[in-house]
């Protein structure tokens, strides 16, 4: 009944949304369905073809309390795609001689430094490192602060120093050694361009990128001043409460910042292909757009991620703010899609929307869509497959049984479906994915294979689903679950011990919103991991524990991941 309400409110809004050209057959139909299967109350969409935008549209309501309608205007927070527009502002003054690609970064920064070290003794921090998260840098992501709290400069970010809610950027890797994503570094690269052009990071993107671009409606102005933040979408955590102050402020722009549109966000994909091709009066030489989109290394060009598929370069990147997801998809060949919604959800959902895209404009590479026949098997068997698994990168899946079909579970409702096609082999519904089950000698499942395509890779299975977690942890990991959970519901981890340094580094002084206000914590069971390597924060997992918490906001489910000696490693929300 809810998700049918849902459905009408969300298809009376997108009738009163105008568009631009004709859609694709059954397109609003299936992103209002999408959207009222994992209760996402607003969206903005925009596709181009062609090297043109040929349809934008806003989805249902900016916020679920107010009722406002987004529409093609409506700003949303975009995330990590903030760092491939930061990126062309960088590559601007590069054109201009301001900047260089390789040199060191400290010549030209003014108001900090980057640290010396061992790590930095050999290779320096350029340009092209921190664009390309070659950089040898901490810091993975930003929380971001509440609009009503003090919100450090860039340089306290920088340095780890208070209000900053994150850990200090150091170098823990000589640069140019390997891939790790880094948002502080990105930051260096903020810093790096306002000691250059002698500007506020936001005015010199406005001018030299944005307007160009004509994304005359982008901001990276943080807080938003009054007249744009009365446009904006209201941001929504995963179990549909809401940001409060509707978002955070992040100090952190060139990493986080951007407040935007999905037209916008097409425009910035349009530009980034004519330079590419040449094309004369774009933004960039067409040299430095290439070098922009060529692999640095692990897939990720200059402030942007970039593969090849069907024959085709692609580049994009997606983005999470608190309350805010965003994907952004482009060719070479000029065509790309934006997809900005108001809520943190960890759902295929704007993945699907992306596959029926592709599909209906006919991208090279997009992916194939057969429907399995299902088998029906017993419910013994359909029951095994159920559980926690890693999937790598500092993700779980979480797989639940119901009417005689796998579904993953996201954020406490179903998600992608998945049929049996026989003997622990199950298919989606959705695309061109399998999973088989991996069992140990006794015949426990202690893996899944998941097999998109041509390609397979082997999910270690975490645990049961809560509800089957049986199990204690010996005193002294008990201890260390519960105040690991305490320190983390407060922002004061750096003050605890038994945490690997990895973990203790990226979650900083932060508040964790899942356990903010904890006043209980209950541990449930034990699981050990058997079924593979599974790394979090960059520490092994032998175990991991589960406990139900009562927190301000009501009751909720925590994973707790234990390392071979103990140590807390990582922590994770688990709905079922």
């Amino acid at each position: 009944m809810v998700a049918r309400s849902l459905l009408a409110l969300l298809m009376a809004a997108v009738l009163a949304s105008p568009s631009q050209a004709q859609a694709p057959a059954d397109l609003d139909a299936f992103v209002l369905a999408q959207m009222a299967r994992r209760h996402v109350d607003g969206l903005s969409l925009a596709i181009v073809q062609d090297g043109r935008v040929v349809y934008a549209r806003g989805y249902g309501v900016t916020d679920r309390r107010e009722s406002r309608r987004v529409d093609t205007t409506t700003l949303f927070q975009a995330g990590s795609i903030s760092k491939p527009v930061a990126a062309l502002g960088a590559l601007r003054l590069v054109e201009q001689g301001t900047l260089t690609l390789d040199d060191d970064v400290n010549a030209r920064l003014t108001s900090w430094r980057v640290p010396a070290s061992r790590f930095t003794a050999t290779a320096p921090v350029t340009l092209r490192r921190l664009l390309s998260h070659t950089a040898g840098l901490t810091v993975h992501g930003f929380p971001g602060y509440d609009v009503d709290s003090v919100r450090p400069t860039v340089v306290q970010v920088l340095d780890g120093a208070p209000p900053a809610n994150t850990a200090p950027v150091r170098n823990d890797t000589t640069p140019g050694a390997r891939y790790n994503y880094s948002g502080g570094g990105i930051t260096i690269a903020q810093l790096l361009m306002t000691d250059v052009t002698g500007r506020p990071f936001a005015a010199y993107m406005h001018d030299a990128v944005l307007v160009p671009l004509g994304m005359g409606r982008s901001s990276y102005e943080q807080p938003l001043p009054a007249a744009l933040a009365a446009n904006t979408a209201a941001g929504h955590y995963d179990d549909g409460r809401a940001v409060h102050g509707r978002w955070h402020v992040y100090p952190e722009m060139a990493a986080a910042g951007l407040w935007t549109t999905a037209s916008d966000l097409a425009r910035f994909a349009i530009g980034v292909q004519r330079a590419y091709a040449g094309v004369p009066g774009a933004l960039v030489a067409q040299a430095t757009a290439r070098q922009m989109l060529t692999e640095q290394m692990a897939g990720y060009g200059l402030g942007v991620g970039v593969r090849t598929l069907g024959g085709v370069l692609r580049f994009g990147h997606g983005g999470r703010d608190e309350g805010f997801d965003a994907r952004l998809e482009a060719t070479t060949t000029g065509q790309a899609y934006a997809i900005m919604i108001n809520a943190n959800d960890d759902s295929r959902l704007v993945g699907r929307i992306g596959d029926f895209i592709e599909r209906a404009y006919r991208w090279p590479g997009a992916p194939a869509y057969r429907p399995p026949n299902a088998t029906p098997i017993a419910a013994a068997e359909l029951g095994a497959a159920t559980g926690l698994y890693d999937v790598g990168g500092g993700g779980f899946l979480t797989l639940v049984a119901r009417d005689g079909r796998l579904y993953t579970s996201t954020g406490g409702a179903p998600d992608e479906e998945y049929v049996p096609l026989g003997h622990d082999r199950f298919a989606s519904v959705d695309r061109d994915v399998t999973l088989a089950l991996t069992r140990d000698e006794t015949g426990q499942v202690v893996a899944l294979a998941r097999t998109a395509g041509t390609s397979t890779r082997a999910l270690p299975r975490l645990g049961p689903l809560l509800r089957g977690a049986t199990g204690t942890l010996d005193a002294t990991a008990a201890a260390r679950g519960d105040s690991v959970l305490r320190a983390l519901g407060t922002g004061s981890l750096r003050t605890v011990g038994g945490v690997t340094a990895g973990a203790r580094s990226d979650f900083g002084a932060m508040t964790w919103p899942p356990v903010a206000g904890l006043k209980d914590a209950t541990l449930v069971g034990v699981a050990r991991v058997t079924g593979g390597e599974v790394v979090r924060h960059g520490s092994a997992v032998a175990r991991v524990a589960y406990y139900r918490v009562t927190t301000d906001a009501g009751p909720r489910r925590i994973v707790v991941y234990f390392t071979p000696d103990g140590l807390v490693t990582d922590v994770d929300v688990i709905d079922e």
